[in-house]
This record gives structure tokens, C-alpha cells and sequence, in this order.
């Protein structure tokens, strides 16, 4: 093999990695002290959405009524990672003051899914959640009670916020493919969960989120690199449109 060649499958080597720890199926890229050329540094680079995809991706999963439509609100106003995601527990969620304490994380391991504790700031402070936030999560809750009843003796009590039917932790690859098939439904970019996050601030911006709220959840540790975010302006209609969803809970 030439040297070129080696160069080549090592690079794509590396971004394959890179794609791993992404989509947390690693919790580390092992390779990426190694530089990838300007192409395929160029290739590996995920858009996000611009605030009106973001909308029009939650306005389609709130009018199907998507059981994942709370899910992917905390994605795109809380910037969560999948794993810290799917290992949200109740226990860690107050509604009634609007925090949310981010205490494990749902990974597959070989065959098994375990739940892991994190070690991030996150878990040391809660995270304020906007009002939108809250309201998906009201409407999450009554999604389970539903699912309890129905499932009866079958249901699992993990305590988890996001579950199946039966009340079991959510496989990590069956979320990214519902996201998948949402992001295709909705009509707009196609993009990763790991992508989607990215829109967060501009969310934030749109939602009226005072920038010092914003600053926690989006975890600056200077204002100032919060307030460049909060530079784009909206359009009336969008704000508008997503405040709405924040006002569905009772239709």
C-alpha cells in the first residue's frame, strides 16, 4: 500500500470515529490526534437547521402527535445529547419551579443497554427550561400514564422519562432512525440528532430566553459568547409559531 494510500484509509478511518462519538455509539474518537486534510475535514462538518426548519421539523411531529415530540423539543431548545436523553429520569425533573437536573445517560454496551451516571456540569447544576420545555414535558407525562394504563401488569418501571410502551429504556439506534423518518416527514434538511443540537442557541434567541438563562443552559462560561447568538432576529411569525407550541398542552 502507498503512503498516499495509507494516508487515505487512516483519514477515513479517523472520520468514521469521529461519526461514532457523534452518535455515542464510543465515548471517544482514539484517533483524533491525527489531522484529516482539508477535504475530508470539509466532509465531516454537520449543518444545522436555521430556526424556521427547527419549527416546521416540531410542528410536524406536534400535529401527528409523535411520541417522540417531547424528545426532540429538548433536543432542539436544550441542545441534550441523545444518551443524555434517553436517561432522563422523573425523579430529576421539576416542573413546577422549571429545572431539569441531567443525571444519567443511555448507552448500548455490546449487547445490553446500560444506564450510566454523568460527570458533566450538567449534572452538578439544573437547567432552567423554558416554557416550551415545560409544556412538553406536561404532555410527555400524560403520553405515559397512558401507556401505564394500557400496558398494565406489563409495564417496567424505570423511571425514565422517555420509554416504550412497556415503560423499557428506548434503543439508541431506534430513536436516531424515528428522527430519521420525522426529518423526512417534516420536510426539511436532512440531518443527524448530533446536528440538530446545534440549533439550540438560535432556539433560545427565538423563545424570548433571557441571555443569562440561555448562558446555563447552554453552559458559557462568559456572556459575551452568549450574546453573539442572540444577534439573529426572527421573523415575528416564527416567534409567534413557537410560542404556540408552548400553548398546545390543553388542545
Amino acid at each position: 500500500m502507498s503512503p498516499e494510500s495509507r494516508k487515505d484509509a487512516r483519514n477515513i478511518f479517523r472520520a468514521a470515529l469521529t461519526c461514532a462519538v457523534e452518535e455515542e455509539i464510543i465515548s471517544r474518537n482514539p484517533v483524533a490526534v491525527i489531522r484529516l486534510s482539508t477535504r475530508i475535514e470539509r466532509t465531516r462538518k454537520r449543518r444545522s437547521w436555521t430556526v424556521d426548519e427547527a419549527r416546521q421539523f416540531l410542528e410536524s411531529a406536534r400535529h401527528d402527535q409523535d411520541v417522540l415530540y417531547t424528545a426532540y423539543v429538548l433536543v432542539l431548545v436544550l441542545g441534550l445529547r441523545k444518551g443524555e436523553l434517553l436517561g432522563l429520569a422523573w425523579e430529576l425533573a421539576d416542573l413546577d419551579n422549571a429545572e431539569l437536573y441531567i443525571g444519567e445517560q443511555v448507552q448500548r454496551v455490546s449487547r445490553q443497554l446500560v444506564r450510566r451516571q454523568t460527570k458533566t456540569e450538567a449534572s452538578e447544576a439544573p437547567l432552567p427550561l423554558p416554557d416550551l420545555c415545560v409544556a412538553a414535558l406536561k404532555l410527555r407525562l400524560q403520553q405515559q400514564d397512558a401507556d401505564r394504563e394500557q400496558a398494565g401488569n406489563a409495564w417496567i418501571d424505570t423511571g425514565l422519562v422517555f420509554t416504550t410502551r412497556h415503560g423499557t429504556p428506548i434503543e439508541p439506534r431506534n430513536f436516531s432512525r424515528s428522527f430519521d423518518r420525522r426529518v423526512a416527514k417534516a420536510g426539511v434538511s436532512k440531518i443527524t440528532v448530533h446536528g440538530a443540537r446545534k440549533t439550540c442557541g438560535s432556539l433560545l434567541a427565538t423563545l424570548d430566553v433571557h441571555p443569562r438563562v440561555a448562558m446555563q443552559i447552554l453552559r458559557h462560561s462568559k456572556i459575551a459568547v452568549t450574546m453573539e447568538i442572540y444577534t439573529e432576529i426572527p421573523s415575528a411569525a416564527t416567534r409567534d409559531a413557537l410560542r404556540k407550541l408552548g400553548q398546545w398542552l390543553g388542545e
